[in-house]
């Protein structure tokens, strides 16, 4: 027998999501953008260096775009994450640079500078996605947005309760910090469109695997149910 949810309150954005409608709360609900960054949607980055077809990232672009428009339009809370280390790689363990065989390890020099190193034009956000002043933007060393940061302080000051994702990749950094915030008690909602995977195979799957058994790790919508169920926008004075 399936068991009936109570009814959303009056004050919430009903999004038509899976396994069951996400209750969004305006204003309280923190748009997070995980590692759109150069050195994996361009040529030439880290993602290329993996050997990664770089080019199936770039369709998580334009709906990562009206997602941070519609957000932006609100006034609601954006943050931006970037996969990066410091300039001496102290941040970033042997275990880490040493796994696979790339081309080019982290730190090494390509034709966006030092891969995944702060300061270096390959970390930056593709400029489509670029952060506008006031923004939080997280420098994070790990595959989890919330390890060896600032964010859950920083999202306690900006009053987020819930987080919505896009980003990249969708198996490995969004997937992690989606299940980072679970832990952390943030309902967690992935816009299926603005997330992308260098295996496509991946994103279906860590998709089911998200809403699998009721939601153990958040909820799934398609783009276009998310931004319906948003309020209009008030008038400007």
């Amino acid at each position: 027998m399936t068991t009936a949810r109570p009814s959303p309150p009056a004050d919430v954005a009903t999004v038509r999501a899976r396994p069951f409608d996400f209750a969004l709360q305006p204003g309280r609900a923190a748009l997070v953008l995980i590692d759109m960054q150069r050195d994996f949607i361009e040529p030439g980055g880290f993602g290329a260096a993996l050997g990664n077809d770089v080019r199936l990232l770039e369709a998580a672009i334009a709906p990562a775009r009206a997602l941070l428009d519609a957000w932006r339009a609100r006034g609601w809370p954006v943050v931006h994450t970037r996969e990066s280390h410091a300039p001496d790689l102290s941040d970033c363990p042997p275990a880490k640079r040493g796994r696979g065989t790339p081309m080019l390890r982290i730190g090494d020099a390509g034709p966006m500078g030092r891969l995944l190193v702060r300061g270096e034009p390959g970390c930056e956000i593709v400029p489509a996605l670029a952060p506008l002043s006031g923004e939080l933007v997280i420098d994070k060393p790990g595959k989890g947005a919330f390890h060896g940061t600032p964010l859950a302080a920083e999202l306690q000051r900006l009053g987020a309760a819930q987080l919505v994702f896009a980003g990249v990749t969708t198996e490995v950094c969004v997937q992690t910090t989606m299940r980072e915030a679970n832990d952390r008690g943030y309902d967690a909602l992935l816009v299926e469109e603005a997330t992308a995977s260098y295996f496509p195979e991946f994103k279906a799957a860590t998709i089911e695997m998200i809403v699998a058994q009721g939601g153990i790790v958040g909820w799934a919508a398609p783009l276009d149910a998310v931004l319906s169920a948003l309020p209009p926008l008030e008038p400007r004075e």
